[in-house]
C-alpha cells in the first residue's frame, strides 16, 4: 500500500511540474487555456449557448452581430454563436475517439515492429508507408467515400489516417530500447517478449507518443472541417464549423460572419493544440534535464 501511495504521489507530483511549465512558457500556456475552455464549453454547451442551435427564425436570417447575437444569426435565423458553442461537443467528440483510436494502435504497431524487427517489422512498415504515401484529407475522403458520409465514419476515416506517423516514431523509440542494459536484464531473467514490451519499452515511448498526438490533433480538427465542409463528415442540421463553413460560403460575401466566426474557431484551436504539443515536448524531453 506504501509503494502504491508512493507512486501515486509521484505520478501527481510529476504532472503538476508539466501544468507548471506548461503555464510558464506564454505558447504552450495560450494552448493550455484554450483547450481548457474548450473543454468547459463542450461540457456546459447547454447552459453557456444564448439560443438552442437548431432554433430557426426566419424573420431574423442573415443577422449582422449585435447585441441580441453576438456572432450573427445565418440563412435560418440560427445564432451562430449557439451553434459554434455546441460545434465544439463535435469537434471534442472527434479529438477524443480519434486519441483512443491512434495512440494505443500507433504505440503497439511501432512497439511490436521494432522490438520484433525481421519479416514483420518490414510488412508493417511498408503498410505504414502505404498511408504516408497519401495527404490525410486525400485518404480520408477515400475511406469515408467507401463507408458512407456520416459523422461516425469520418470519425473512423480519420482514425485510420493518422497512426502512421505514431507507429513510426514509436518504432524509432524502440530501436533505441531494445538492447538496453535493462531490456537485456529481463530478458535473462526469463520475462516474455509481450512483458517486455508492454512493460520496458511502452512506458518509455509513451512520453513522443502523447506529444505526437497532441501536435497531430491539428491536423485531426482540420482534416474534420474538410470532410464537413465537403458534406463527407457531419451532416444537417449538426453544428459542426466545417459544415457551416461550407453552409455559409453562398452568403459570405455579403454576411462575412457565416465563415468567419466559425473559420477562427478552427484556427484558434488547431493553433491551441499546436502550441500544447510544442510545450509538452519541451516539458517531457529527458535531454532538457528534468
Amino acid at each position: 500500500m506504501t509503494a502504491s501511495r508512493e507512486k501515486t504521489y509521484t505520478a501527481w507530483s510529476r504532472l503538476l511540474r508539466v501544468l507548471r511549465e506548461l503555464l510558464a512558457n506564454p505558447s504552450s500556456g495560450f494552448g493550455l487555456v484554450v483547450i481548457a475552455i474548450l473543454l468547459v464549453t463542450a461540457l456546459l454547451a447547454p447552459w453557456i449557448a444564448p439560443y438552442e442551435p437548431n432554433l430557426i427564425n426566419l424573420s431574423q436570417a442573415l443577422q449582422p452581430p449585435s447585441a441580441a447575437h453576438l456572432f450573427g444569426t445565418d440563412e435560418l435565423g440560427r445564432d451562430v454563436l449557439s451553434r459554434i458553442i455546441h460545434g465544439s461537443r463535435i469537434s471534442l467528440t472527434i479529438i477524443t475517439i480519434v486519441s483512443v483510436i491512434v495512440g494505443p494502435l500507433g504505440l503497439l504497431v511501432g512497439t511490436t515492429a521494432g522490438y520484433f524487427g525481421g519479416w514483420y517489422d518490414t510488412v508493417m512498415m511498408r503498410i505504414t508507408d502505404i498511408f504516408l504515401s497519401f495527404p490525410s484529407l486525400i485518404l480520408s475522403l477515400a475511406f469515408v467515400a467507401a463507408l458512407g458520409a456520416s459523422l461516425e465514419n469520418a470519425i473512423i476515416a480519420i482514425g485510420l489516417t493518422a497512426w502512421p506517423p505514431i507507429a513510426r516514431l514509436a518504432r524509432a523509440e524502440t530501436l533505441t530500447f531494445r538492447n538496453a542494459d535493462y531490456i537485456s536484464a529481463s530478458r535473462m531473467q526469463g520475462a516474455s517478449k509481450l512483458r517486455i514490451i508492454v512493460k520496458s519499452i511502452m512506458p518509455m515511448c509513451l512520453p513522443s507518443v502523447l506529444v505526437r498526438v497532441t501536435l497531430s490533433m491539428a491536423t485531426v480538427i482540420l482534416t474534420a472541417a474538410g470532410l464537413g465542409f465537403l458534406g463527407l463528415g457531419a451532416q444537417p442540421p449538426l453544428p459542426e464549423w466545417g459544415a457551416m463553413i461550407a453552409t455559409g460560403r453562398r452568403y459570405m460575401l455579403d454576411n462575412w460572419w457565416l465563415v468567419a466566426f466559425p473559420g477562427g474557431a478552427i484556427l484558434v484551436v488547431s493553433l491551441a493544440f499546436n502550441l500544447l504539443g510544442d510545450g509538452l515536448r519541451d516539458a517531457l524531453d529527458p535531454k532538457q534535464g528534468h
